[in-house]
């Protein structure tokens, strides 16, 4: 099924290609323009900020929460009745410490508050936490896309794997452009998204 989208695209592979070309676009004029100050670092209404930013464009619903229940492979995001309550509990966690950061980006992962987008999202989403409670990021060029996703999957249930990886993976170069340019290609390398090189856009 492909998704109603805002360019009237009705191929697939058409439109994973618009989708990812502006977006990354979009990611790059995030971080260009400073438009990254404006997010409200760790609730919901900052990620939604990011998501809209992201996928304005190419989708009616983005920044809004979804109104479908989604399910990835045999794993069901929270159910629809539950979502607004289960952000409502995000927002209130602590996040003073990276345990707690990453307690909270599994927690939203869980959420998965979008129809589309919201690894890519939330993980900008993630990384702006980290900055400003820890004074750090992840070098996501130093996390492997096969080891991330499985420890994702088991984040539910025991998160331990997921904190041993990105805590290996940080950098106090929280400002260097590169470095989040880079991070965005694999950001979306880890959803099958690798067409364009987010630099070169």
């Amino acid at each position: 099924m492909i998704l109603e989208n805002k360019l009237h695209i009705t191929d697939q592979i058409e439109l994973a290609k618009a989708e990812e070309k502006l977006s990354k676009q979009k990611a790059k004029q995030l971080f260009d323009s400073g438009d990254m100050q404006m997010v409200e670092v760790g609730t919901f209404a900052g990620l939604a900020y990011i998501h809209a930013y992201l996928f304005g464009e190419i989708y009616a619903f983005a920044g809004k929460i979804r109104e479908v229940n989604i399910a990835k492979g045999d794993f069901r995001f929270a159910p629809l009745m539950y979502l607004e309550a289960s952000l409502k509990h995000i927002d209130a966690m602590p996040q003073g410490t990276f345990e707690q950061i990453i307690e909270k980006y599994v927690e939203m992962n869980v959420a998965h508050p979008f129809r589309e987008g919201n690894g890519r999202a939330t993980r900008i989403w993630l990384d702006l936490i980290l900055k400003k409670k820890i004074r750090q990021m992840v070098d996501w060029n130093r996390v492997d896309k096969e080891q991330y996703l499985s420890a994702m999957q088991r984040s539910p249930v025991k998160d331990l794997e997921i904190k041993h990886l990105l805590k290996h993976a940080l950098t106090d170069q929280i400002n260097d452009r590169v470095l989040f340019m880079k991070g965005i290609d694999v950001s979306y390398f880890y959803e099958g998204y690798s067409q364009f090189k987010t630099e070169e856009l």
